[in-house]
Formats: structure tokens, C-alpha cells, sequence
């Protein structure tokens, strides 16, 4: 058993990772023959999804729909202690919040079930045992106190803290002795010889030696639950996973994942790691900053497609970065061999842009636009509720006619029901004294927008309203276009800035409009 652990530890080296690395392009990406393409997103349910999570569930995403694969959430919840109550569903929400479901999940099932890692340990029992039984693992009776002056000592010499391996060398006597008073010891996995390259479908080939900068890890804690390491293997293994597209902070832990594989005997998936996605400085992405975490962009009114959109043009992966693309074209475009080394710069300050973009591509296409009405009806609702003096602001064709002119304006639908925009809601409190303010000739200029608005089969439209209201000045001594102007938009929304007046007109329609200057003329 031995000679067969040491082959499986140990085996033979390639030219290529001997010798000069093949390029990351040169490597084929393993998804034109054998099993189909089966891709996880396996986060810790200690937080909610965040950006970070985000991209990394997306590129698996389109790398399976890509390649006619499946993609599956796997909540990685072994660390009790940390467990973040409602986070589990929120990753699952916030994944089909995003337009990207899971084919299997925790909630959808699936063959490969069940999706919690806590529902699980029987297979990692198994595979442990395994690893007793060969060798490859043992179990340590290190108390906590001498684990933590091991650290000490180690970071007071400024080295890296490591296991010193003390219960490797342990007879079987003196295992059988300990295990007497100590039944459920944490198991430590052996670490031995040379870790196998690898080559990674975006680092090219790899090979950290695990086992000359870290101690043997442990595999299962005494509560039997695994760590990181082993479940990641035994899952990633048994769920028939074909590639595994993850975090680089995860590259230099492959070699010692690559080891377990061998001593269990299972063929490993293809890895490829994702460069990390930093703040526009540089900086790494915080959980502390708040604004990060999806449930943010979803309440603020930010679009799925926005945030795909962004989240990709600002790495890479596809031929050219560009705004505006929607998740087949991601699917479409995608090209692993694309993903370079570099971190992912975000700029959210770009984002209202994006959703600007997207929004309007909503807008254009006339069953997501009764969509959006929808929406915006319940936003008005909520917003003003019972201050609402005409509810006809309410109906869905005078909802959509707002949407279409406010289109390529606004950034959120949630806009529309700013303040600057509450006039299309509610009629102003406008007082004679603050139109006076502006222009002297009050009454000249009301009666001669209603005659406008009363002329015999007139059609507004934006053009001919513009038209039209640049003569009402004329003839008016002393006062300007402008003033003009600033007149009627005081009279129809109680401000001083806002879209233009021939817009506001159009947007209340012939009969509001009257309403609002003949209220002004009998204050």
C-alpha cells in the first residue's frame, strides 16, 4: 500500500512542466470530448452574495451555457460558527435576481443532491477513512495550546506559522493509546514528495510545493465536519464536476487539492482561476463597504443586465470590451482562453451609465415596456400615496407615455419619482407671487399658451410645441425668451430646473396643462 501511495504521490513528470511552460492559449480547454461540462459556484453562506461573488458565478454561468453544460450552486456551510442567518436563500435569490439560476441548487435539487455541504458528511467520513487506511492521513492529538505556540514561535521569527508534523511519526501503539482518551481527533492529511503541475486554463502550468512552506492540514475537524480541502475534493468529485473556475486567491491551494486527488484515486476536473475583481484603485472589495452586495443594486433600482454588463467590460474574456451587452451575448462572445492574469478594475462610478443604457434598451422592446409601467405604477403608489389629488396619473397609457419621453434621462425608474419629477404626479403649489417674480407679464403669457393649447385641430407634438413657444416672446418688450420659460416651467412643476417646458407640456397632456395655467391666472 505504501509503494502504490507513494506512485499516486509521486508521479511522473511531463516534459512541459519540466521544461519550458506550454502558453496558456496552447492548453485545450478539455470541453470537446468526454464528460459534459458540469461548473459550480460553491460560496460560504457567511455573508451575503457581494460583486466579487457575483462575477465568479456569472463567468460559470456562461462558461456551462457556453459549452451546452450545467451549472450548480453548492453552499459550502462546514464552518458552523460562521454562518450568516438568511444568507443561504439570499445567494440563491439574488442568482435569480441576476438572470443566472442554477441548474441544481439547495433549492432546486438535482442528482447530484444534496447541495449542503452539512448534509454531506457521510462522504467525507468515507473518504477519510479512505485515507487512514492508505496512509495518506492521520489523525493528531496536538492540543490547542501547542498549536498557538507554534504560531508564536514562528511569527516571533518571522516565519510563516506551519504544523511541525509532530503526530505523523506516531507507532500505531501510541495511536491506539491516544485515541483511547481521545476518540474524535481533528485527521491531518499528508503532505509528501513533490507536488504535481497542473496547468491552469488561465495561469498556464503551476506546481506550488505545498509540502515544503505548510504543515500536514487538517481534513476533518474532530466535529466531523471537513475543511475546505477535503470538501471541496469529495464534492467537486462526486458532482461530476469538468472544470472548476474559481478565485485565484485559491491558485497556490490547487497542488495540495491535486494531492488528495491522487491519494483517493479520482481524476481531477480542469481548473481555471479567475483574477480578482478590485475597487477602480486598486484596492481589494470589502464586505465592510456595504454597497457591495447585490440586495444594494437591486433596492437602489439598478438592472441584472447592468451589473453583468459592467462586471465583464471591466475584465476580460471576450474579443472587445463594450457597454450595452446583454447575458446571451456574454454567453455568446465568451472565450476563457481570453481571461488574462490582470485583476478586474471596477469603476461603479460608471454604473448609472450602464443602467442607463440598459434601461433604454427596456424601454425599446414593448413587453418589457408594460413591465416597466407596472413598476413605475407601484413606485408612484408607494411614493405618494394619498397625496395623489388625480389617480388618472396612474393609468398605464399616461404611466408609458412618461417612460418614452423620459427615456435616455433618467438612469433608475426609481428617477421618476424623485422630487424633480413629482410634478408629473401631483400638481405644484404655485402662487401668483412667485410667477410674478420671474416675469411681469403673467397673464400676456398664460393666455397665450392656452390659445395655443386651443387651437383648432392641433397635434402636440415635441417639435411643433417648441416651435411655437419660441414666439410667445415675441411682441413682449423687455422680456426674454428664457423668462419666458422659466414662467411656465414654475407654473407647471413648482421648479426652477427640469426637463424642457415643451417636454413637461407633452408629458401632462393638452388638459393638465390648461388646469395648471388657469389655476395660476384665478390665484
Amino acid at each position: 500500500m505504501a509503494v502504490l501511495l507513494k506512485r499516486l504521490l509521486h508521479p511522473p513528470r511531463t516534459p512541459e512542466a519540466l521544461g519550458r511552460p506550454l502558453g496558456r492559449r496552447e492548453a485545450s480547454l478539455g470541453t470537446h470530448a468526454g464528460p459534459a461540462v458540469r461548473v459550480r459556484f460553491a460560496p460560504s453562506p457567511t455573508g451575503f452574495l457581494h460583486l466579487g461573488g457575483l462575477r465568479t458565478a456569472l463567468y460559470n454561468y456562461i462558461f456551462a451555457k457556453k459549452h451546452g453544460g450545467s451549472f450548480i450552486l453548492r453552499l459550502e456551510d462546514t464552518d458552523q460558527t460562521r454562518l450568516v442567518p438568511g444568507a443561504a436563500d439570499n445567494i440563491e435569490d439574488m442568482l435569480e435576481w441576476a438572470g443566472i439560476p442554477p441548474d441544481e441548487s439547495p433549492r432546486r435539487g438535482g442528482p447530484a443532491g444534496p447541495y449542503l455541504q452539512s448534509q454531506r458528511l457521510a462522504l467525507y467520513a468515507q473518504a477519510t477513512e479512505a485515507l487512514l487506511k492508505s496512509g495518506a492521513a492521520y489523525p493528531c492529538f496536538c492540543s490547542p495550546q501547542r498549536l498557538e505556540l507554534l504560531k508564536r514561535e514562528a511569527l516571533r521569527n518571522r516565519q510563516t506559522p506551519r504544523y511541525d508534523n509532530r503526530c505523523r511519526s506516531l507507532s500505531e501503539a501510541q495511536v491506539a493509546q491516544k485515541l483511547a482518551k481521545d476518540p474524535k481527533p481533528p485527521i491531518r492529511f499528508h503532505l509528501e514528495g513533490e507536488a504535481p503541475a497542473f496547468q491552469d486554463l488561465v495561469y498556464g502550468w503551476n506546481r506550488h510545493e505545498v509540502a515544503s512552506v505548510e504543515g500536514d492540514p487538517v481534513i476533518l475537524k474532530s466535529d466531523g465536519f471537513p475543511t475546505y480541502h477535503l470538501a471541496c475534493v469529495v464534492d467537486d468529485h462526486h458532482m461530476g464536476i469538468s472544470h472548476v473556475l474559481r478565485g485565484s486567491e485559491w491558485l497556490v491551494s490547487t497542488s495540495k487539492h491535486l494531492l488528495l486527488y491522487r491519494a483517493l484515486g479520482w481524476q481531477p476536473p480542469r481548473f481555471a482561476h479567475l483574477p480578482l475583481l478590485l475597487n477602480r484603485d486598486g484596492s481589494k472589495l470589502s464586505k465592510r463597504q456595504g454597497d457591495i452586495f447585490l440586495e444594494h443594486f437591486a433596492a437602489a433600482g439598478f438592472l441584472p443586465d447592468a451589473l453583468l454588463d459592467i462586471i465583464t467590460s471591466c475584465g476580460s474574456g471576450f474579443a472587445e470590451n463594450q457597454m450595452g451587452r446583454t447575458l446571451p451575448e456574454l454567453i455568446t462572445q465568451f472565450d476563457l482562453t481570453r481571461v488574462t492574469c490582470h485583476s478586474a478594475l471596477l469603476d461603479l462610478e460608471k454604473l448609472p451609465e450602464f443602467n442607463r443604457l440598459h434601461l433604454r434598451r427596456l424601454v425599446s422592446d414593448k413587453t418589457q415596456r408594460r413591465q416597466l409601467v407596472g413598476k413605475l405604477q407601484a413606485l408612484v403608489e408607494e411614493a405618494f400615496g394619498s397625496q395623489l389629488q388625480d389617480r388618472n396619473v396612474l393609468d398605464a397609457a399616461y404611466v408609458e407615455r412618461i417612460i418614452l419621453l423620459r427615456q435616455g434621462h433618467i438612469c433608475h425608474l426609481q428617477d421618476l419619482v424623485s422630487p424633480v419629477h413629482s410634478y408629473l404626479w401631483t400638481r405644484p403649489a404655485v402662487s401668483r407671487a412667485q410667477l410674478g417674480a420671474v416675469s411681469e407679464k403673467v397673464d400676456i403669457i398664460a393666455k397665450r399658451v392656452l390659445g395655443l393649447l386651443e387651437g383648432p385641430g392641433m397635434s402636440l407634438t415635441q417639435d411643433m410645441l417648441n416651435g411655437e413657444l419660441k414666439k410667445l416672446s415675441e411682441g413682449l418688450e423687455g422680456t426674454k425668451h428664457s423668462n419666458v420659460m422659466k414662467l411656465l416651467r414654475v407654473a407647471l412643476s413648482g421648479q426652477l430646473q427640469g426637463p424642457p417646458v415643451a417636454e413637461m407640456m407633452l408629458s401632462l397632456g393638452p388638459k393638465e396643462v390648461r388646469e395648471r395655467i388657469q389655476k395660476v391666472l384665478s390665484s
